[in-house]
């Protein structure tokens, strides 16, 4: 079974469609997502219809879909992210907010191996950006492998017995690990619509269950477009800035 792993899209369907493009030639069998499909970004129904149209096997919620359907306010967030939710709001179909709101809350146990979640398997906000971070959520975990989203940013932990350990993979194509044993892991696979690790190319994961291995892949794509769109719809321009530089 190969799982292809999409986090973090953010209403930018350029990415996401290089992202399946290039999934589909290398062959998967299904879909999990990590939530926060739109925000951000100018095409926020496109990209909802394309993920429902993969029909995914597991999903969570992210912290942008719950603003952009309305069960969760827009205060907690900054002014730049706060008018791109109220922007998603407003422009959303009546049946994807719904939709949006319908997302089960991670962590989802996805099966003996893998159990997803968006910020944390403790706290679905929850930021993993350091070891400490990390340690704790893998002592939540309930699987050996754990894939979460939220930070944009490509990363895998590796807990084996008492040592941790990390890897920020910056692959010039594609990376690959295999899980090992008795050990637990935490991986990011990036996001596919708004990188924040320096690098603009679109990422997406594929999980090989039967081989045990992670694969994490990095992809140009019409970036341009992307950018063009976000202004266009008056969202503000340091978001289509952003896509250039990966920040």
């Amino acid at each position: 079974m190969r799982y292809l792993v999409l986090a973090d899209i953010h209403a930018n369907i350029e990415a996401l469609d290089a992202c399946l493009a290039d999934a589909r030639a290398r062959k998967y069998d299904r879909t999990i997502v990590l939530g926060d499909l739109v925000g951000y970004g100018a095409d926020p129904d496109a990209v909802i219809n394309r993920v429902c149209a993969l029909d995914p096997f597991a999903m969570v919620r992210g912290n942008h879909d719950k603003v952009a359907c309305g069960i969760e306010p827009a205060e907690e967030f900054n002014s730049i992210a706060r008018n791109a939710a109220l922007w998603t709001r407003d422009v959303l179909t009546q049946e994807h907010r719904d939709w949006l709101a319908g997302l089960p809350q991670g962590p989802c146990q996805v099966d003996d191996l893998m159990e997803i979640c968006h910020g944390s398997p403790f706290d679905e906000d929850a930021y993993i950006f350091d070891e400490l971070d990390a340690l704790r959520a893998l002592k939540a975990s309930t699987r050996p492998l754990c894939l979460f989203g939220h930070t944009h940013c490509p990363i895998a932990f590796d807990l084996r017995k008492d040592t941790l350990e990390s890897t920020a993979p910056s692959p010039p194509l594609a990376v690959q690990f295999f899980l090992i044993g008795q050990s637990k892991y935490l991986v990011n696979p990036g996001a596919v619509g708004q990188p924040r690790d320096g690098d603009p190319r679109a990422a997406y994961a594929i999980v090989d269950v039967d081989n045990r291995r992670v694969e994490l892949f990095r992809l140009t794509y019409p970036v341009e477009h992307a950018q063009a769109k976000v202004i266009a719809a008056g969202l503000p321009e340091v978001l289509a800035h952003r896509l250039a530089v990966g920040r």
